[in-house]
């Protein structure tokens, strides 16, 4: 970055930039660096006081003390290979890692018994095959039509259009799946990761996940999830990244209006606080936000029928954190059959509370609910009246222990609904009018609501962007595999 483009940005004259991302999740700041790493000067513009969207934290002050919670538990598996070039990119690989090897501990609350979701090193799909043959939670009869449904799913292509007018529960019911195979399997892995349960879920996003997670490679389903709080990966040294790459960052800062100069850039119209209203002048515009959101700043005619952008459905995740006044659980995670509880981590170290007085002899537990219709709404008093007991059944050692803290955390428009059908509401990154782009989780990317999909559309949109300007396929972003 030369001085000029330096003191322009320094002096806050945004006429000067030559993109403008709309948005600070991962979708826009991974935008904003693949603009900045070609070479343009870019202004990225977000609501919030921080990046990072969805996946943040904030400070909490508990009975156990001043605590750093994140608002949701996130994780990633080794076949994200876009969210792994965001954490090498922001310097945060250390700071997330993979398991060795895939290891999901599951415990069934009806009788209390642990099984395993463990991966081998032989190739795929004998990979699983021990971890299948000794899982508890299923009849030989289910584990061998488990076999004989995950080879069948493997044969199947994504990208099919006709998958994604089917839902996954039904194929599942036409290739012999029991309802106790669909709970302790098939919703087990596709609930966490699609936000939805197999009757409600596009069999083509279903086939993406399992195809891409279990049946691709050995390795692919490894999984990682942030040591630390979320906000010191993606907005702490998110913003050091884009600062370090010359990237103006303006939070508290939203986008009203969108409009194409007769010069052929765009105007954008953004509101901040104290500082009132002002125009930015751009070549490149990258509108990385919700659905909605979207689509009330897109240009009348930027997509065919893009009325159909309100059509796409959203999906709430409830997380309900617990500390309790000693240590109840000795692995770092598990998920939970015949229990309303999903998936359980241990966050006392990631949250500061190990480190407070007393805290040692704490434990801090984050109960991941997601698909949560049932539950999004209802009253903290009434969460906890459900919810303790149930933990009580899953955790011997919780019983009779004290609830120091009890809280909740609610996203009621977490995802995007991975219902059928949507994949033909999803749209690419460009749209109908030069120079305009979108990103986002819920875009067109092949992949359900994750934190992969949400970079992979950022460097879609770059791709595209750079393309129309004229760049050569060398100096373009590379797909991920």
């Amino acid at each position: 970055m030369g001085p000029d483009r330096h003191d322009a940005q320094q002096a806050g004259r945004p006429d000067g930039a030559a993109a403008v991302v709309i948005g600070g999740g991962l979708a826009g700041i991974t935008a904003a660096l693949a603009l900045a790493d070609a070479g343009l000067p870019v202004t990225l513009v977000e609501g919030r006081p921080r990046l990072g969207g969805l996946v943040f934290s904030f400070r909490r002050e508990s009975a156990a003390g001043e605590l750093t919670v994140d608002n949701g538990q996130h994780v990633y598996l080794r076949c994200c290979t876009a969210y792994d070039w965001f954490l090498d990119r922001v310097g945060g690989r250390a700071l997330v890692p993979l398991q060795d090897r895939m290891d999901v501990p599951v415990l069934d609350a009806d009788g209390l018994r642990l099984g395993r979701l463990r991966r081998t090193a032989l190739p795929v799909p004998l990979h699983l095959a021990k971890s299948l043959a000794m899982y508890p939670h299923l009849s030989l009869a289910e584990r061998a039509n488990v076999g004989r449904a995950a080879l069948a799913l493997k044969k199947l292509d994504p990208e099919d259009p006709a998958l994604d007018g089917v839902d996954f529960a039904s194929w599942l019911a036409r290739h012999g799946q029991s309802p106790r195979a669909v709970e302790a399997l098939w919703d087990l892995v596709g609930v966490a990761t699609l936000n939805a349960r197999a009757g409600d879920a596009s069999l083509g996003l279903a086939a993406k996940v399992f195809k891409t997670g279990l049946l691709s490679d050995n390795g692919a389903a490894d999984i990682g999830w942030s040591r630390v709080p979320l906000g010191e990966v993606h907005d702490t040294l998110a913003r050091e990244a884009l600062e370090k790459a010359g990237v103006r960052i303006e939070l508290r800062t939203r986008a009203s209006a969108l409009a194409r100069a007769e010069d052929g850039t765009w105007q954008v119209t953004v509101e901040n606080g104290p500082h009132g209203r002002e125009q930015l002048t751009a070549k490149t515009v990258v509108l990385a936000l919700p659905q909605r959101e979207t689509h009330g700043l897109l240009p009348e005619g930027s997509l065919d029928g893009q009325d159909r952008l309100l059509d796409i459905g959203t999906a709430p995740i409830l997380n309900l954190h617990v500390i309790y006044d000693r240590p109840v659980l000795k692995q770092a995670f598990f998920a939970a059959l015949g229990s309303p509880v999903q998936w359980v981590f241990d966050r006392t170290e990631a949250s500061g509370l190990a480190a407070l007085p007393g805290g040692a002899r704490s434990q801090y537990l984050a109960v991941s609910q997601s698909a949560a219709q049932d539950d999004i709404d209802r009253p903290v008093a009434e969460l906890r009246a459900r919810y303790l007991p149930e933990l009580e059944r899953l955790l011997p050692a919780a019983r009779g222990a004290g609830v120091r803290d009890f809280f909740v955390t609610r996203e009621r428009t977490a995802t995007f609904a991975p219902a059928p059908g949507v994949g033909g509401l999803r749209p690419g990154a460009r749209t109908q009018t030069p120079g305009l782009y979108l990103a986002g989780a819920w875009t067109a990317t092949g992949w359900p609501a994750t934190m992969e999909s949400a970079v992979r559309s950022g460097l879609g949109a770059v791709r595209e962007a750079l393309t129309e300007l004229g760049f050569p396929q060398g100096q373009l972003p590379q797909e991920a595999a």
